[in-house]
């Protein structure tokens, strides 16, 4: 159980803040539609507000059982190097969506149809 904590406090939780950085990247990105400044900063709050909230009670609890579930289940089957491999990916997938945003842009992590153009 303490490894769990551990887990959830140093690895899953600011995955879960990064994941929060990348839908407020996609607010910014999207805000750029509304020429209006007091219609697109409430835009952007009330996007803010929801993206925060999805993620603290939707993205969160799913990711920490998806890594406790997978973990059980990698353990079991690859020891720990199998749990090393699923942590390993875990951080690399947030690592390639912050390259694509950071150095391509944010509409490289959206689908086509979301592209301000």
């Amino acid at each position: 159980m303490k490894t769990t904590a551990t887990l959830e406090r140093y690895y899953v939780l600011p995955c879960c803040l990064l994941l929060l950085n990348l839908c407020n990247e996609v607010v910014a990105y999207k805000s750029r539609l509304i020429h209006d400044g007091f219609l697109r900063t409430l835009f952007i709050m009330g996007m803010v507000l929801f993206g925060s909230s999805l993620v603290a009670f939707a993205i969160a609890p799913g990711l920490i059982w998806t890594v406790q579930s997978l973990r059980r289940t990698s353990r079991s089957t690859a020891g720990s190097l199998g749990e090393v491999f699923f942590l390993g990916g875990l951080g690399l997938l947030i690592f390639w969506l912050y390259y694509r945003n950071y150095l391509l842009g944010t509409q490289y992590i959206l689908p086509s149809a979301w592209s301000n153009q």
